[in-house]
């Protein structure tokens, strides 16, 4: 293991990123990984909590690499554990918890299933098992249901006294011993591949590629029943990843296929997908490719390659983008779309974002989402609260999805400047306004890339 890794907060990353309603916290990385001609050196990434801490483990092309997001919002590194298999192409790995373990995979090379004990934190992390056997070889994405103690691996390629057997499309495993996973049932016979699936309240939704979407029951482990399927649609390219939101109600998924647009589902209580809308980054100057994606009821965080970190408002249709951040700065003439972000966390307890770059490495960032939970108003500017106490927080909202600076002025009734504040890159600002009760007039200037708009409200201090 590394004995010396470090924080590194890219100034030129700050200067030149394009953002809208979201700050950069800290961004980790380790230039002494080895990397292939492109740089790459990052992959997957998972989020957990223990206690009041918060906690990272990125991929990267020798194993994980475990970090603390410490609560003044800087990026500490803990441990590594290196992977069995070690190279410039290890370039897929994917992570998730149970209990106080770590899962981990690869889908490169001698790859294996790591089993690796955090209980320990914020000390260090302990690799526990390390199993490449008829079980288990590479797979590409792993996900784990707690409630049941079921492991479920997909496109997964067994490895015995290294040779590498046939590719299993899914295979799900009993975690009653969390430490050896019992084979359970493994399938389809009629799917190449099984690329990534949503897991929620038995109820798996599969990425398979070329052949679209299926959706099935697992409520009965080893005897799995097919309830629907998404197999041919407009926009169609290599199905890759989804996202089913909290309530049952909406899927959003990707094809990794460039130029390829987003799509917004109704997932009905009989478990049929219907696309309602397409939406994403637009396919300029090349078309570009979106990965992996986590929402809410409300909104969806986007790990978009090389446009980085975007967020949309899916009660918009189609649904808008109110946030971004671009991890990735393509080189001149570049037209390949697969650099930049790989994956998404937005679930932790302190609301922080963290999303990986298969280049920069880890970024952690500060998003509203309390705020952008509540929907913009549609036509004018919003003030809250008011009236208003004097001292209190007031937040001004603008309805536009995208700002390139917004201007605020407080006047009070003889027209003179009594509170001002320029922001940049946000369409809502929150300040304090220590003022003298009575009637103000609140000014808000807001630019875009297509044009400048002026607003203007009556609030009253009590």
């Amino acid at each position: 293991m590394k004995q010396i890794l470090f924080l590194l907060l890219l100034q030129a990353t700050l200067v030149s990123a394009q953002s809208k309603n979201i700050a950069l916290l800290d961004n980790w990385q380790d230039t002494s990984l080895i990397s292939n001609s492109s740089q790459v050196r990052y992959s997957g990434v998972w989020t957990f909590s223990k206690g009041t801490e918060e906690y990272a483990v990125v991929g990267t092309t020798e194993g994980a690499s475990f970090l603390r997001l410490l609560e003044n919002n800087e990026v500490s590194f803990i441990d590594d554990v290196d992977g069995k298999y070690v190279s410039t192409q290890a370039i897929t790995r994917e992570y998730r918890s149970y209990q106080n373990y770590i899962y981990a995979i690869g889908d490169e090379g001698d790859g294996s299933l790591q089993i690796i004990d955090v209980s320990y934190l914020p000390d260090s992390v302990v690799l526990v098992n390390d199993i490449q056997d008829e079980r288990v070889g590479k797979a590409h994405t792993i996900h784990i249901d707690s409630v049941n103690a079921l492991l479920y691996l997909c496109s997964v390629t067994p490895i015995v006294n290294g040779q590498a057997l046939g590719l299993i499309p899914l295979r799900v495993f009993s975690l009653e011993d969390p430490l050896e996973p019992l084979l359970l049932w493994e399938g389809f016979d009629d799917l190449a591949e099984v690329h990534d699936m949503e897991l929620r309240d038995e109820i798996a939704i599969l990425n398979c590629g070329f052949d679209g979407i299926r959706v099935y029951d697992f409520s009965t482990p080893a005897a799995p029943i097919y309830l629907s399927n998404l197999e041919f649609y407009q926009n169609q390219g290599y199905n890759h990843q989804g996202s089913l939101s909290p309530d049952m109600s909406t899927y959003v998924f990707a094809d990794e296929t460039p130029g390829t647009r987003i799509k917004k589902c109704a997932f009905s209580s009989n478990y049929d997908l219907q696309i309602q809308h397409n939406f994403g980054a637009p396919d300029s100057p090349y078309p570009k490719t979106p990965h992996n994606i986590y929402i809410t009821n409300n909104l969806a965080y986007v790990a978009y390659y090389n446009d980085g970190l975007k967020i949309y408002d899916l009660r918009n249709n189609p649904p808008l983008e109110i946030a971004a951040y671009d991890t990735h700065i393509d080189l001149p003439g570049n037209t390949f779309s697969m650099w930049g972000a790989w994956g998404i966390s937005a679930d932790l307890p302190s609301k922080r974002v963290v999303v990986s770059d298969r280049i920069s490495g880890l970024f952690l960032f500060d998003f509203d989402q309390d705020l952008f939970e509540t929907a913009a108003p549609s036509d004018a500017l919003q003030v809250y609260p008011n009236p208003i106490e004097s001292g209190a927080k007031v937040v001004v909202r603008l309805p536009e999805g995208s700002a390139s600076s917004l201007s605020v002025r407080v006047l009070s009734s003889t027209g003179a400047i009594v509170h001002q504040i320029n922001i940049e890159a946000q369409t809502y600002v929150a300040f304090e306004l220590p003022l003298a009760a009575g009637s103000y007039t609140l000014e808000a200037a807001y630019s875009n890339s297509n044009e400048g708009k002026n607003y203007r409200k009556k609030i009253v201090i009590i």
